[in-house]
This record gives C-alpha cells, structure tokens and sequence, in this order.
C-alpha cells in the first residue's frame, strides 16, 4: 500500500496546480478514479466530488484534502526581458530562491526558466547576500533567447501567466519522501489510494461518505461551500506543522486541535484520538499556530457541520517539504479506521 501512495504522490506534483490553474490536477484525479464505482461530479469552482455509499445516507461524513499549490503570476515583463512574479499562496521568496519553473502561457505553450535574485552574482553585486528578497529583487531567468521585454513578449508572455515551482521529488531509501507540494498532495494522494482500495472491497461503509478534492485553499476558499446539509461531520486531512514547540513529527498522524481559525469540534476531535489510540495507530495531538484548512474556511462560512483535522507531518512546509512512509502510513489508517466507524452524535 505504501509503495501506491508514495507512487501516487509523485504522479501528483509533477502536476503543475498553483491555485487557479488546477484544471489538470482535478483532471488526474478523475483518471486515477477512472475504474471505481463512485459517483463523481464538479462543482463550478472545479472541485471534484466523489461520492461513497454507506448504510446511513442520512447523516454524511465529507473528507477533503485540496490540489492546489503554492506557485505565482507573471506581474510584469521587465524591460531585461526577464520576469517579475505576484506570489500565490503565503510563502517566503527565500524558499523559492534558485528553483526551476514553468511558465504556463495563456495563449498556449510553456517556457521554463530559473526564480533568481536580480542581484545574484557576487561578482558584480558585492552586498547580494544583504539584500531582502522580495517582489522588487526575485525574477525569473527565462530558458529562452531574449534580452527585451519586447522578444519575451514575442514568445506570449503576458502579465496573468501562472508560474509554477519544480517539485524536486525524491523517494530515499530509508523512507524519506521530499518533495515541494507535498502540502497537500500528500493527503490527495491517501484519499485516492483510499477510495481505489475501498472501491476493490466492495463493502458499505457506517455513513455515506463525500470525498472533496478541492481546488483553493491556499488562498483561503477551497471547501466552504457546496456543503450539503446531509453532511454532519467535515474533516480536512491536511499537513501537519513541524517546528520549535510543536508535536508533530514526520513518523505520526497529526491531529489538529486548534489553528489561527479557533479550536476545532472537541468531540470530534476527541473521537479521532480515541480511534487512533483504540487501532494502536501512532498520533500526535498538536495547534498549529499559523495556519488556516478548508474546514476551518468551512465554518467561517457557516456551515452547520462538526469539524475537524488531520494529517501527515511536513517537515518545512511551504519550502523543500519532507515527510515520511510512517506519517504516510499512520495517516492512512486513520482515514481507514475513522471512515469504518460508527459513531455520529
């Protein structure tokens, strides 16, 4: 099992799917689902709904985990013929910094280059290491002949053009999977492992179960509306934050009791530990201090529902991200465990 979710994952953020642009993910998904049963719908934001049956169709559960990425946009092509970038997503331009990327041109066709600062080289800027790097000193390095906004311009590069980052995959062999996107691609990945898994056992699940592969949540919106008042319980499997002071590890599922948003549903989130502690599953219970999920934008936009949150540690998030097999693993069984259980107060 481990081995089609770490296969899964890659498949996934080679996918390029900055938030806005992630037509071609949702459209993978749907392919990777091809052969299951489950009734299948977008919504218009270009979300995909899959739909699980159970015994209870009266009192659903929904599960999401998002495809969008962090990435940018062209804002300007600078009279160099190089480009400055609007960033999606929060993210520091330090994590970006020497990245390959792909510019996705709106009239058709790609053009790869480098996200470099202006005043990169030491030997003609002598305080590069100085200065702030931000929107006025990070550019982009076009792979292509061309040395005036002009000859850029003759290659379709326009302002409004998404740019997205190189995952940079790599599977070690003691486990360790590294990779940019795995925030929340990681996530998708478990849930379509999950559903293809479930889709050869044939069985009926406690409750009708909704699966949300949503498509804005980097930027805030990705799961808060199209709720069915059908649906009781909402859980995001989504990263969870590695850092000074925080529990969660790249070994352990990691349940989130509390982000920037307020806590989340005590007896929910009281029942995920207990399924977790009852099917010996390693967990973290964990706040993360900065941070926002599509459950968290669900109940702000009022939804009636019970809310929670959990996921696999990613270790760097927003950067170069790591995780491991274990958190992939042990995240997996919750979504197994959490899915085959009964209760719904």
């Amino acid at each position: 099992m481990i081995k089609e979710i770490v296969r899964t994952i890659e498949h996934l953020v080679h996918v390029p799917s900055p938030s806005g642009y992630t037509k071609r993910a949702i459209e993978t998904v749907e392919q990777l689902l091809e052969e299951t049963p489950f009734r299948k719908w977008r919504d218009r934001k270009g979300g995909l709904f899959v739909e699980v049956p159970g015994h209870n169709d009266e009192r659903r559960r929904l599960l999401t985990a998002h495809v969008d990425t962090l990435g940018a946009m062209v804002k300007e092509v600078k009279p160099s013929g190089r480009l400055s970038l609007s960033m999606i997503g929060g993210f520091n331009w330090n994590a970006v910094e020497g990245e390959y990327c792909t510019v996705h041109v709106r009239k058709g066709g790609e053009v790869t280059g480098t996200i470099v600062m202006h005043e990169t080289s030491v030997h003609v800027y002598r305080n590069s290491g100085d200065l702030p790097r931000n929107e006025t000193h990070m550019e982009v390095r076009l792979d292509a002949v061309t040395r005036s906004k002009e000859e850029t311009e003759a290659l379709g590069i326009r302002p409004g053009d998404f740019v997205s980052f190189d995952p940079s995959f790599e599977c070690a062999m003691n486990g360790f999977v590294k990779s940019r996107h795995l925030d929340d691609k990681a996530s998708v990945a478990l849930l379509v492992t999950w559903l293809r898994a479930h889709a050869k056992r044939g069985a009926k699940l406690p409750h009708t179960t909704l699966v949300y592969f949503s498509t804005n949540e980097e930027i805030g919106y990705g799961g808060n509306s199209n709720i069915d008042p059908s649906i009781e319980e909402y859980v995001a499997v989504d990263m969870g934050a590695i850092g000074d002071g925080q529990a969660t590890d790249e070994y352990s599922v990691s349940i989130c009791v509390k982000d920037s948003s307020g806590p989340y549903h005590y007896e929910l989130t009281n029942e995920l530990e207990n399924i977790a502690r009852r099917e010996n599953i390693d967990y973290v219970v964990d706040i993360y201090p900065y941070y926002g999920s599509d459950a968290s934008a669900a109940m702000r936009a009022g939804a009636d529902v019970r809310h929670a949150l959990f996921g696999p540690g990613i270790e760097s998030s927003h950067a170069l991200e790591r995780t491991h097999e274990r958190s992939l693993q042990a995240t997996y069984a919750l979504i197994e465990a959490y899915t085959a259980s009964t209760m719904i107060e």
